[in-house]
């Protein structure tokens, strides 16, 4: 599993021109599932993002995480971040997940940040959608399962 994560003071989705997820602060997780993934990757990517000390102490150091304040997540799958850009201009998804895998795994991502206690708006799986944000600092921190 691929992730962006991008620390954001807000962040909204749209799925033709209505809001279907919108959050005052936390991160804005962009998530691909690659063909193979396990629940292995799936709990990898999980321990990372609610673990990330990306938020400032009283000190301005990144040093808290993302239920030490209390922060969202707006959690948006991404086909495309599995893309295979090596070959020609044209990018190949061949290694993403079947479309019914990577639902599947997406929502358990989501429910799994959820019991964490984690409040979690989501995106439309499949859906075209635009995505607004507002990045905070910025903080934009790259993750994939099969480079840990």
């Amino acid at each position: 599993m691929k992730a962006v994560i991008q620390r954001v003071s807000s962040a909204s989705v749209k799925v033709e021109n209505t809001f279907v997820g919108q959050i005052k602060g936390g991160l804005l997780l962009l998530l691909g599932v690659v063909k193979g993934d396990t629940n292995i990757d799936l709990n990898y990517l999980l321990k990372k993002t609610i673990g990330l000390r990306l938020f400032s102490d009283k000190y301005n150091n990144m040093n808290l995480s993302l239920q030490e304040v209390g922060g969202s997540v707006l959690v948006v799958s991404q086909f495309t971040l599995c893309a295979d850009t090596r070959k020609g201009r044209r990018p190949s998804f061949i290694n993403a997940a079947s479309p019914d895998k990577a639902e599947q795994f997406y929502l358990k991502f989501c429910s799994g940040l959820e019991e964490s206690g984690i409040y979690v708006e989501k995106g439309v799986f499949g859906a075209m959608m635009q995505v607004q944000l507002i990045n905070d600092g910025p903080v934009t921190i790259l993750l994939d399962s099969r480079n840990p």
